[in-house]
């Protein structure tokens, strides 16, 4: 016995809508588990280390606006640039960049309260085992180049960089795309995305 289109269009309905009830309910239960995760990972903030966090934010704001500003002013490269021209295009940004921020030193993003803050939380929230295996990751690549730790300079090759690790990234403060993270032995950096820029630094680092 034939059943009626109708049947078939409804029980079609019924079947959609439960398998995009599952899908939703599944993914649901996926980001509660990153959440509970990230959660986890985290370390407890107090209201007066949420100030300290809260100022090292502006700062940075304050460099990535100057940023913004330098690239603003800068010429706009053709579709049709040579390599040439665009690497010529970069290191201009970068020396405007350098003329700039002429003043600057370490210290200037890492200021004391900060840079303890880091110090402390790194220290207190890995295990001792963690720490260890932190400390494989950033110390088992040692580069052969001489990195000078000066504000203001590039580092001389990315390539050498040293990959933060994800569980290390979590308990730091967290960073616009302009700027990341970077170690060099014990001592952290701070650099632009792009430029490679060291914009400020910090020693004895690790946890």
């Amino acid at each position: 016995m034939k059943q009626p289109l109708k049947f078939y269009a409804v029980a079609g309905t019924v079947l959609a809508v439960a398998l995009t009830t599952t899908l939703v309910t599944t993914a649901s239960a996926q980001k509660k588990v990153v959440d509970q995760i990230v959660k986890t990972e985290q370390p407890e903030i107090s209201p007066a280390d949420k100030q300290i966090i809260k100022a090292f934010d502006e700062r940075v704001k304050q460099y990535v606006k100057l940023r913004q500003d330098i690239k603003a002013k800068a010429p706009k490269l053709a579709k049709d640039s040579t390599p040439e021209q665009i690497q010529a295009a970069e290191n201009a940004f970068i020396e405007a960049l350098r003329v700039a921020r002429a003043g600057a030193r370490a210290g200037d993003l890492f200021t004391p309260d900060i840079a303890q803050y880091i110090r402390t939380t790194l220290k207190q929230e890995f295990t001792s085992t963690e720490k260890k295996e932190v400390k494989k990751v950033v110390l088992e690549k040692e580069t052969n180049i001489p990195v000078p730790l000066k504000v203001n300079y590039p580092y001389p090759d990315p390539k050498e960089f040293v990959e933060m690790p994800a569980t290390l990234l979590l308990k730091l403060p967290p960073l616009p795309k302009e700027l990341k993270y970077r170690y060099v032995g014990h001592t952290l950096m701070l650099l632009d995305n792009d430029s490679s820029l060291i914009i400020d630094y910090m020693v004895n680092a690790l946890p």
